[in-house]
């Protein structure tokens, strides 16, 4: 095992500069888009932002296969990984035993959580759909911290060789496939002659 060193806590930090994606000039482009927002506050309009996402990454949560975003902007689901080849440092451990000692997800047989987003196999393509991307709020990754371990198996494993989109198009086809088949069992008599 290797020896592991003391950080120096007198060192100078690097803090990325994070900018709100609520802020005055989006509330503003929202008031325009949506007839009705002109009668509520910033705050009001921003609560409900909020608890619109809070609503969406909960049945992210819930549901296994994830969910198609509004306005067909993609798709979000929850993947399970196996971790990547390199060291995975417990810090706060290696800095008390003076060794290196590695995060273990002996909780989840050593698979990890991962939020997927998706937006190749969506029904209208947009401009510049390749830059788009997806970064989960605090609350959200804090909660998937949270809600994995109890059950990591519930969620689609993914390969790290598979394109994402490949994945959720064969997933998709099979639910619809499923879907039909509830509903041809539904209107099935079998007495009727065709």
């Amino acid at each position: 095992m290797k020896d592991a060193k003391k950080p120096d806590l007198n060192a100078p930090r690097f803090r990325p500069s994070v900018l709100g994606t609520l802020n005055k000039s989006v509330i503003s482009l929202l008031r325009d888009k949506i007839h009705g927002l002109d009668k509520l506050t910033d705050a009001e309009i921003k609560n409900i932002v909020l608890t619109f996402n809070e609503l969406l990454w909960n049945t992210v949560l819930e549901n296994r296969d994830g969910v198609e975003l509004p306005e067909h902007v993609g798709n979000l689901f929850i993947g399970t990984c196996k971790p990547k080849i390199r060291k995975n440092v417990d810090f706060k451990k290696s800095q008390d035993y003076l060794k290196v000692i590695q995060h273990r997800n002996w909780e989840s047989d050593d698979y990890l959580a991962k939020i997927f987003y998706t937006n190749h196999e969506t029904r209208y393509r947009f401009k510049n759909y390749e830059v788009w991307g997806f970064q989960g709020s605090r609350r959200f990754k804090r909660t998937l911290g949270k809600v994995y371990p109890e059950n990591w198996k519930l969620y689609v494993q993914v390969d790290h060789t598979l394109q994402v989109s490949k994945l959720f198009r064969k997933n998709s086809y099979r639910l619809m496939k499923e879907d039909e088949n509830i509903k041809n069992l539904e209107s099935y008599d079998e007495l009727a002659i065709d």
